[in-house]
């Protein structure tokens, strides 16, 4: 309660009590010992509160979607044969931990092979650079002509840039062979091991990939509030006067330390909303990545499901739990909806959803 509100409290308390003195003394006539002395005024118990001023914080709630901090995608950088996979699905791993093993022997064999040829370079060099050292003596001499002695010099130099293209192919083949171990770049949470072993892995491709690693600690929240209360927020973020809470809808589970650490740079056109970012410490794990909708029930009020995806097909998304077939969810507009708020279903086209024809239920897998 704020400073107005109490002191208007205590003023209709006082209200009732001076309208019983006036009664009081507007309908008894004076007897002789009132006259003589007034009798003592009877003590009324009330409860009482001191008038306080203090700050209250303004909230602005949202709904938001909990992201892994960073996300890397492991592919390897080289071709090969997966030898020994060293995780599980599920670890936790840290930046440097050996995932995966390719058959080293490929790599091996290119090495030894790059080593031999810069050995041989090296030894051309040194025979070419005591050629030109016992040339140049003889061509202070003038017993050997200038164009001659060219040739010994252009050999040289031809030597010395051969050895050292030969070891820049050795430091290649060590690269690729440090290639054949593939290594955690982050530390964070595997995911589904989508190769094993035995299997031929091509360098960077598109189409497959080892594992994905999610940073969980700390952790990210994204969500979006009106443009008109940016300006707030901006102001409270700049005196370093902003906090945020994050509430499971689910389990009511609160986290009161979040920190506001990101403010989009443009306010989206179609819904008036800007995003935001704020990170968590979360070192209980309690928020985890994930994804939800909001779904339609028949008397078109919403609830907020949380889903799993499963892949995406083109343009439609197979849900693994979750929804139902059958299911009406919310594609569009969710940032304007909380749980239990009603809805005006509409297909793309913008035309009301039941004078169309009904979408296919979504795909379970």
């Amino acid at each position: 309660m704020n400073y107005s509100a109490r002191l208007r409290a205590l003023q209709f308390a006082a209200w009732p009590l001076a309208a019983a003195l006036f009664a009081l003394a507007g309908g008894c006539e004076p007897n002789a010992s009132t006259r003589t002395g007034s009798a003592a005024a009877p003590t009324v118990p009330v409860q009482v509160a001191v008038a306080t001023k203090e700050d209250v914080p303004r909230r602005i709630e949202s709904i938001g979607n909990v992201q892994a901090m960073r996300t890397v995608i492991v592919k390897s950088q080289v071709d090969g044969i997966i030898a020994q996979v060293n995780f599980q699905e599920g670890q936790d791993v840290k930046a440097g931990d050996l995932l995966v093993t390719l058959d080293r022997r490929p790599f091996e064999n290119s090495l030894r092979s790059a080593r031999a040829d810069l050995a041989t370079a090296r030894a051309n060099a040194e025979q070419a650079q005591a050629d030109l050292d016992r040339n140049r003596l003889l061509d202070r001499q003038a017993a050997i002509s200038k164009e001659e002695y060219i040739q010994y010099v252009t050999k040289a130099a031809t030597a010395n840039a051969t050895v050292q293209a030969k070891e820049a192919a050795v430091a290649n083949a060590e690269l690729q062979l440090g290639y054949a171990e593939i290594r955690a770049p982050i530390s964070g949470r595997t995911g589904q091991r989508l190769l094993h072993e035995g299997a031929l892995v091509k360098a960077n491709d598109n189409n497959f990939s080892i594992v994905t690693i999610n940073e969980l600690t700390p952790i990210t929240v994204t969500y979006s509030v009106p443009e008109g209360v940016l300006d707030q927020i901006r102001a409270a973020l700049a005196t370093g006067q902003s906090t945020v809470s994050a509430i499971d809808r689910v389990t009511g589970v609160t986290r009161d330390n979040g920190r506001l650490t990101f403010v989009d740079n443009t306010v989206d056109p179609s819904t008036g909303m800007i995003t935001l970012k704020a990170v968590f410490p979360n070192e209980d794990r309690t928020l985890w990545p994930g994804r939800f909708v909001y779904v339609v029930k028949p008397d078109h009020t919403v609830e907020l499901r949380t889903v799993t995806v499963a892949r995406n097909a083109g343009d439609r998304t197979l849900i693994a739990s979750g929804i139902a077939a059958g299911d009406t969810v919310v594609t569009d507009g969710q940032l304007r909806l909380l749980p239990g708020f009603k809805a005006e279903p509409h297909a793309l086209s913008g035309a009301p959803a039941a004078d169309r024809p009904a979408a296919p239920a979504p795909t379970k897998s």
